[in-house]
């Protein structure tokens, strides 16, 4: 198999033996992370450690495998490796030949840290799901718009807090500016912990108006990251094979971000 053919298995989910081998991967890493779980409980740990160790070493080659060919196919390589996945891939297998090199510190509350990075493979189940894949390219391309948001939020939560705090008695709870502010974020958000409580009628009556603010708030983001998905429908996940970008347009020739040919 050339490095072309390759790249289309492992990277591109829209075709079968992409698909295919993302399934066979999908399995393997749910019951890779399945293992690290029954190994975390003590009397299934020490009654079958034989056992969950040939397994873990049987999950590690097949991690180590996937990783060396990853690593074949994309023409960046050192981009790929240093990528969020890449090193998610390599956090997989690290902690196991860690152990097989430093025998006899299994115990060692570093080497148990290094256990525990194993569950970083369930993050890998995000990158199988095109929908994934979706929102993410949503949340990018509505982000100016949502941090315009943000700041605007922040502004409010602002002036309310200080005059909430203006108008509100400190043993009430409202002793500086700051904590109001706190205040005036958690009602916002709808949260309400009642840690604070305005006890003044102009203060409940401010308390009530950011209550219905905070409805409207999250119905804003709601509607331009909804709009945003949309527009993200149209794509595939056929990934380049120069800069490994996987969102592209339905019929697209070239790579959106570095103008390969796909």
């Amino acid at each position: 198999m050339d490095v072309k053919k390759l790249h289309e298995v492992i990277f591109e989910a829209d075709t079968p033996m992409g698909k295919l081998f993302d399934v066979i991967l999908l399995i393997a890493i749910l019951l890779s992370v399945g293992l690290v779980m029954l190994k975390s409980v003590p009397e299934i740990g020490l009654k079958f450690a034989t056992s969950l160790r040939i397994a873990e070493y049987v999950f590690t080659a097949l991690f180590t495998i996937e990783y060396v060919l990853r690593v074949i196919c994309v023409k960046k390589k050192m981009k790929y490796i240093f990528s969020f996945y890449g090193i998610v891939d390599l956090l997989s297998i690290l902690p196991t030949f860690l152990e097989l090199l430093l025998p006899g510190v299994g115990s060692m509350r570093v080497i148990r840290i290094f256990r525990l990075l194993r569950v970083l493979r369930v993050l890998k189940l995000v990158g199988f799901l095109k929908e994934a894949g979706v929102l993410r390219t949503a949340l990018w391309a509505s982000r100016r718009k949502i941090l315009v948001f943000m700041g605007t939020v922040m502004v409010l939560v602002t002036i309310m807090g200080t005059m909430v705090y203006l108008v509100e008695d400190s043993a009430a709870g409202f002793t500086s500016i700051p904590r109001s502010i706190y205040w005036a974020i958690v009602t916002v958000t709808t949260v309400g912990y009642g840690d604070i409580a305005p006890v003044t009628v102009l203060g409940q009556t401010l308390a009530s108006i950011i209550m219905l603010i905070g409805y409207a708030i999250i119905a804003v983001p709601t509607g331009i990251i909804g709009a945003e998905i949309m527009k993200a429908t149209n794509t595939n996940t056929q990934a380049c094979s120069n800069c490994n970008y996987d969102t592209h347009e339905d019929g697209a020739g070239y790579c959106n971000r570095c103008g390969e040919v796909l």
